[in-house]
């Protein structure tokens, strides 16, 4: 995986993350987090996704990685809920 391959994995981690954290109201956190929930929806996801038995969907293949895009969203919104529930909304 080269550079721009990296790149664009972030990217895509970083809106997966924001968009999981906008549905729970856990926004406004900067780019960073949301690319960290982001990858670590995608993780949360695929692993409820496995025991499940549930197919992944809509995977993004990018120098021999794929990026589950839908479990990463449902893993970020999972991953944050409980956050946002504990550190609330800014006013």
């Amino acid at each position: 995986m080269g550079i721009i391959e990296f790149i664009i994995l972030l990217i895509i981690a970083a809106i997966c993350g924001s968009v999981g954290m906008a549905l729970t109201g856990f926004n406004n956190k900067g780019c960073l987090v949301s690319t960290a929930v982001g990858f670590i929806g995608a993780i949360i996801g695929t692993w409820i996704a496995r025991r499940l038995g549930l197919p992944e969907l809509f995977n993004i293949h990018l120098g021999g990685a794929q990026f589950p895009i839908i479990w990463s969203i449902i893993g970020a919104v999972v991953f944050s809920l409980p956050l946002s529930l504990l550190f609330g909304r800014r006013k």
